[in-house]
């Protein structure tokens, strides 16, 4: 007898690594991590298009296209890990990239898109935050 998944009681949820629950609110939302820095990737590079092309910005946007990808790019290889310290590595080069990526985005010069630079530069700090949870629970000192 198979039964309807859509049937069966859904009080309990299971969750993987990259999925974060949001519990304090009435109808919760699951969080992937993987989606949410591709799309903060994707936003950093639109907001680098949009910058003048001045010889520093052209710079500062290569710097910053690249550690905001290398976000993502190390939290899918995190999830690929071979082992509990393999993983924490990797996440540990999420975190760092969030900053780095954060110190690009505050020194790119004024474009106009002030609002922009504020909303990445607040995303970059809240995965920096994630990462840094994620490692505080991993409990590994690298």
């Amino acid at each position: 007898m198979v039964e309807d998944t859509k049937s069966l009681n859904t009080k309990f949820e299971y969750r993987n690594s990259k999925q974060i629950s949001m519990s304090n609110i009435k109808n919760p939302k699951r969080y992937d991590l993987e989606e949410r820095t591709l799309r903060f990737t994707k936003q950093v590079m639109h907001y680098v298009n949009r910058l003048p092309m001045t010889i520093t910005n052209k710079e500062i946007g290569k710097q910053l296209i690249r550690s905001a990808g290398s976000v993502g790019a190390n939290y899918i290889e995190a999830n690929e890990a071979l082992g509990k310290r393999d993983f924490a590595m990797r996440i540990k080069i999420s975190k760092k990239e969030s900053k780095e990526a954060r110190y690009w985005l505050r020194i790119s010069e004024d474009s106009g898109q002030k609002e922009m630079q504020d909303l990445l530069i607040k995303e970059s700090t809240e995965l920096m935050s994630i990462f840094g949870a994620i490692l505080k629970k991993l409990e590994i000192k690298i």
